[in-house]
């Protein structure tokens, strides 16, 4: 089975041997412990370790061979924990997490195998992991319950797991190391919102109107003019304009919400202003690119909606750097039905 934007599923010996581990049948790991990090020195500790790892993996493959969809929420779920809790122990992770992750695969493999009906969807935060990006987490919860989520389940689940695996890294090593895990689980929620929208649902009396697309263009520290935003945060939104253009939609209107960063002071009238001056430039560059000024409106909050808080991140550098996602302007592409 292969995950969009994970880390190849486990690895090429473990899925070759994956298969004969399930024969072991699901009560032989729904328990799996790995062993403690001291004791991983020996090549017998980590073999009956990377031994529950493919009964394990084994396990979801027989879920899949019994005729539940690769892209089902739970067992991309499963698949996605199995896969950060294996990437963390290859890494020598010293922490809980390898082994909490694989205790939540478990615990979906287990409801799966049992025929537990509903399946809950609760992500817990494993290692007491750092909430991160609300913005984020808000997308993803959107999708749960909409008729695209049968299309975007393999995302929403995996981006969600993503997001635990990065507060996990930010906790133990802080933002440096969190950031490629926030950048996977960025990269499942606009996939998972175009596959909602690109799904294909039986026809309704009043079809329901599509959700946005969303973009964030992210400005360096108190700055808002046109080369002060982050090069690559611009492609947000020509991947946007691109996707208008492909899925053929027609715009309704764009809304632009300016944000700033904590860092001249909570409540600071300085970043009110900070915030518009950060709408408007990206006003600008919409019309640039072919929007008409009179289907752009834009609003600013300064600093009251903070998706990253970054405590204790030192010194000063590291912490601006956390800080960017908040120095943002959130890009609404409304589309027509």
């Amino acid at each position: 089975m292969t995950l969009p934007h994970t880390r190849s599923t486990l690895s090429r010996a473990l899925l070759a041997t994956a298969l004969l581990s399930a024969l072991a049948g699901p009560a032989a790991a729904q328990q799996t412990r790995l062993n403690p990090q001291e004791k991983r020195i020996t090549d017998e500790a980590i073999h009956a370790d990377l031994q529950g790892y493919e009964a394990t993996q084994g396990r979801i493959q027989a879920l899949n061979d019994a005729g539940r969809p690769v892209r089902d929420y739970h067992l991309s779920k499963a698949q996605c924990w199995l896969d950060v809790s294996f990437h963390e122990y290859t890494r020598n992770d010293r922490s809980a997490f390898p082994q909490e992750a694989l205790t939540e695969s478990e615990k979906l493999i287990v409801a799966m195998e049992t025929g537990v009906s509903p399946i809950p969807t609760d992500t817990p935060l494993v290692n007491n992991a750092k909430y991160l990006r609300d913005d984020l987490w808000q997308r993803l919860k959107a999708i749960h319950g909409t008729p695209g989520f049968s299309c975007a389940q393999q995302a929403v689940a995996c981006g969600e797991v993503e997001l635990v695996h990065a507060g996990n890294e930010f906790n133990q090593q802080q933002w440096r190391h969190s950031k490629p895990y926030i950048q996977i689980a960025e990269d499942l929620v606009n996939d998972a919102e175009a596959m909602a929208r690109q799904c294909a649902v039986a026809p309704a009396a009043a079809a329901p109107t599509p959700g946005p697309l969303i973009a964030n263009v992210l400005f360096e520290f108190d700055r808002d003019g046109r080369k002060d935003i982050r090069t690559y945060s611009l492609e947000s939104i020509d991947r946007a304009l691109a996707t208008l253009a492909g899925e053929q939609r027609e715009l309704a209107g764009v809304t632009l919400v300016g944000h700033a960063d904590r860092m001249q002071g909570k409540g600071f009238d300085y970043n009110q202003g900070l915030s518009q001056r950060r709408a408007q430039t990206v006003r600008e560059l919409l019309i640039g690119r072919g929007i008409a000024a009179d289907r752009i409106r834009y609003e600013y909050r300064g600093d009251t909606q903070q998706v990253q808080q970054c405590d204790g991140v030192k010194p000063r550098a590291a912490l601006l750097e956390c800080l960017l996602p908040n120095r943002r302007v959130e890009v609404r592409f409304e589309l027509a039905r």
